[in-house]
């Protein structure tokens, strides 16, 4: 049989993760200090882990409803109102495998072939991809350094065409850490509401800002609650990696089509992550406090010796990653990650996996121990000297 002719040219046509690419290089290297994945070394608290090993003592080993436990979805509306003063009922919510599903199952529920669909750049590797399946068009808007990597409403008011349905809105984002404040969302809102555009609000690092406020969800602004909808999770805010539990809120005109989706592609989020999450979401505001001071300073600690070691870092005020310039070294992003992996045993994303935009640029993450952290950085300095 001669796969090339059934493999669908879509997928044949989409790249592999890049930031998957150095992580299996690093993988089988000794010694290797990798700031490559955006997973919290944190484990999962034990009262959160105790919700779900109970679970399992219960019996609970069944099917859930397809949109969650409705216990888990009325919590979940409880801690978006108690943390960012969202207002949602439990219709309009949807639990997922991980946040990934959740954009997967907006973005599918939405777009049709033709539609132009805005995606921020830098950003999350997974957006453009789906909409290509989704048969839709990625129109790329890069996000510019001179701009706090922010998104400019100039800029976007310019790619919009009678063509686009919807945006994905990446913030806080990964890779470069960039946080939209209210004032910066409320020009974004503007232009989003007078040309009719749906929102894709990807806000799975919103427990994470370091700005001294707390997140502003550009759905809580006036006009947008109708046309948005918000995608999150509790991998990184709980440091729930591998439970894959995320959720979806929304207007129920959109919430349901996606829950379709989800009846027949995956059935229901596995019931003792439902269970745990509902420990996590009902009474895990310290852990997230207790984390969010030891991120804030392995933040500092980063920034502060990428900027020491003239590899100019804009100061990230969300995520747990920084996005230090290197084009001073004159490689490309891919060159120098590719040579810091062999010469120096540290591991590291390129830019340019987030988008072209990225292209001069490396992700790294600081989801890591201080020491890790210390030690890479001496082994990057002398890395630089011999560039």
């Amino acid at each position: 049989m001669n796969f090339n002719d059934i493999i669908n040219p879509t997928v044949a046509g989409i790249k592999p993760s890049g930031i998957r690419k150095f992580f299996d290089m690093a993988y089988g290297m000794e010694g290797v200090i990798s700031l490559g994945i955006g997973e919290p070394d944190f484990v999962t608290p034990w009262h959160v882990r105790d919700a779900g090993i109970y679970s399992l003592e219960k019996g609970n080993t069944m099917y859930t409803p397809n949109p969650g436990l409705p216990e888990l979805r009325r919590v979940l509306c409880d801690y978006l109102s108690r943390r960012f003063g969202l207002s949602y009922e439990v219709p309009e919510t949807l639990v997922t495998v991980g946040g990934s599903e959740a954009i997967d199952l907006a973005i599918r529920a939405v777009v049709k072939p033709g539609d132009e669909v805005i995606i921020p750049e830098p950003c999350f590797v997974c957006y453009d991809p789906i909409t290509r399946l989704a048969g839709g068009t990625p129109v790329a808007l890069a996000c510019l350094p001179e701009d706090n990597f922010k998104l400019d409403p100039e800029r976007l008011e310019a790619a919009i065409t009678p063509r686009t349905k919807l945006l994905v809105f990446p913030f806080p984002n990964n890779p470069t850490g960039a946080v939209m404040g209210r004032e910066d969302l409320e020009a974004v809102a503007e232009v989003i509401r007078r040309h009719d555009i749906a929102v894709i609000s990807d806000e799975i690092y919103a427990e994470l800002t370091y700005t001294g406020e707390r997140h502003v969800s550009i759905a809580s602004l006036e006009g947008m609650r109708e046309r948005t909808v918000v995608v999150s999770g509790l991998s990184k805010s709980h440091a729930m990696t591998g439970w894959r539990l995320g959720f979806a809120v929304g207007p129920r005109e959109i919430i349901g089509p996606m829950t379709k989706i989800h009846q027949f592609a995956i059935m229901c989020a596995p019931i003792m992550s439902q269970y745990a999450a509902i420990e996590a979401l009902r009474d895990g505001d310290g852990d997230i406090a207790d984390m969010h001071e030891e991120y804030d300073r392995r933040r500092r600690l980063v920034t502060d010796g990428f900027n020491r070691l003239g590899l100019t870092c804009f100061e990230p005020m969300g995520a747990f990653y920084v996005f230090p310039d290197i084009r001073s070294t004159g490689m490309t992003s891919a060159e120098f990650c590719e040579r810091l992996l062999k010469e120096a045993k540290v591991a590291v994303v390129p830019g340019d996996a987030f988008g072209e935009s990225g292209e001069g640029f490396v992700r790294v993450s600081y989801a890591y121990s201080v020491k890790q952290i210390t030690a890479a950085l001496e082994r990057i300095e002398e890395f630089l000297k011999n560039v």
